[in-house]
């Protein structure tokens, strides 16, 4: 089974780029959970904000249903867009989350399953959520599912570190990215050598 330390080591000896950034003593953080739909609603309400002002909003959001849990599919639907706009939300994230929440009833999305699909079947299952894309799914493969051999090419902190630490002269396109982890041997562990390009740069996921 790969683990976060195999693939240390393994691409320590494939790719003397990433050798001198594991050299500095940094090591990834992946902490995989199974709250996959909690983990989806979360990723829409965070887009495009800071940090900060998406923990406001989805206190907010979460304060708005009763109980102390997480709103099920069920309580998300029961209240109209305003209601959710009223915390925050956009008018076209309070309609994603209420698409997630549909899908996930008549049973279009099912999350007890994934783990058995492979990185591009949990694409595949997980594109159907209007504004979940697949920036965002991989960032759920790497972090949430804990897959270590995913390669987030759509992601600006890895195009700006790839083209710092690979010395090209413009930002390296998905093709490109592709084509750099394959001739350094990234594969199996491509999420940990994402990691490694983004902690180059003190970088976080960011959609280009």
């Amino acid at each position: 089974m790969s683990t976060v330390e195999g693939g240390i080591t393994y691409l320590s000896k494939q790719d003397a780029v990433i050798d001198r950034i594991i050299a500095s003593g940094a090591k990834p953080t992946f902490t995989p959970h199974k709250n996959y739909y909690q983990e989806l609603v979360e990723s829409i309400v965070s887009q495009q904000l800071s940090v900060k002002a998406a923990a406001t909003i989805l206190k907010r959001f979460v304060d708005l249903f009763p109980g102390d849990g997480f709103p099920s599919p069920d309580q998300i639907l029961q209240v109209d867009i305003e209601q959710l706009r009223g915390v925050g939300l956009s008018r076209q994230k309070a309609s994603y989350i209420q698409d997630l929440a549909l899908k996930v009833i008549d049973g279009t999305v099912k999350f007890n399953h994934l783990d058995a699909l492979t990185n591009d079947e949990v694409i595949a299952e997980l594109i159907q959520i209007k504004g979940v894309g697949v920036w965002t799914i991989h960032m759920f493969l790497m972090f949430c599912m804990g897959r270590l051999d995913v390669l987030p090419v759509g992601d600006l902190g890895i195009k700006n570190g790839i083209r710092k630490l690979y010395n090209l002269d413009h930002l390296p396109t998905p093709d490109e990215i592709t084509e750099i982890a394959k001739k350094n041997n990234w594969h199996p562990y491509e999420s940990i050598a994402s990691w490694y390009v983004w902690h180059s740069l003190d970088n976080k996921p960011a959609l280009d």
